[in-house]
């Protein structure tokens, strides 16, 4: 699947390994109608996968008001208090994760959310122990997806090359991130025709736990 063999699997956090974006999405229509604004559907659909930091200037435009400097501080605050009873695991997160591990192949996690929303999710999820050390957030490259830049720095943690790494995404944002790096990618569409991802150059994935079957992976001996 990738134009080179298989070195590096790099997943998202919301939608691919925790159900979370309905928590962020909660936040976020609050905030919309304590501002007065009423986003469409459409609008409301862009906001996933996008860190609070880039919405900034999405809300001030959609409701007309200026926003303080901490709103992402306090968006992310917001979040934060209700995550602990708002997430849960994605179906198959945990036996992708493992598959993939005894596949052979290496695997991070690269997600626009924070590090401290990570903690909390996955140890809501129990996946803990599965992603110690291998965590990288938008906030340590200061810019999030669709940017490049945090796949990229998750390739070079681990030492390999863009087109070695295969991308596991469930938004717009993941997957433009992840070609623009030059990376392959699989969509985790567990409904729908996956069509728009497909437009954009990644394969719709169904069941999570089938991912490791799509591995063409040389035997040879890389830690997991």
């Amino acid at each position: 699947m990738t134009p080179e063999p298989l070195e590096l699997v790099i997943f998202d956090c919301d939608g691919v390994l925790v159900d979370s974006e309905a928590a962020a999405q909660r936040v976020l229509t609050e905030e919309a109608a304590r501002l007065g604004w009423r986003p469409t559907e459409a609008e409301a659909d862009a906001f996933v996968g996008r860190r609070f930091h880039d919405l900034r200037a999405v809300f001030e435009l959609g409701s007309g008001r200026a926003l303080p400097a901490n709103w992402p501080a306090m968006m992310q605050a917001n979040l934060i208090a209700i995550l602990p009873e708002s997430v849960s695991l994605i179906p198959g997160a945990d036996l992708a994760l493992k598959g993939t591990a005894a596949s052979g192949v290496p695997y991070r996690i690269a997600s626009n959310s924070s590090h401290q929303e990570m903690a909390i999710k996955f140890a809501v999820t129990g996946l803990s122990r599965l992603v110690a050390g291998r965590v990288h957030s938008a906030q340590d490259v200061g810019i999030g997806k669709p940017a490049p830049d945090l796949f990229l720095a998750a390739a070079a943690a681990e030492g390999v090359s863009p087109g070695a790494c295969l991308v596991v995404e469930d938004s717009r944002p993941g997957v433009l991130a992840a070609i623009a790096a030059g990376m392959a990618c699989v969509a985790y569409v567990p409904s729908g025709d996956g069509t728009e991802f497909a437009e954009l150059g990644a394969w719709p994935l169904r069941a999570l736990a089938a991912l490791p079957t799509l591995f063409d992976v040389p035997r040879r001996g890389r830690r997991a």
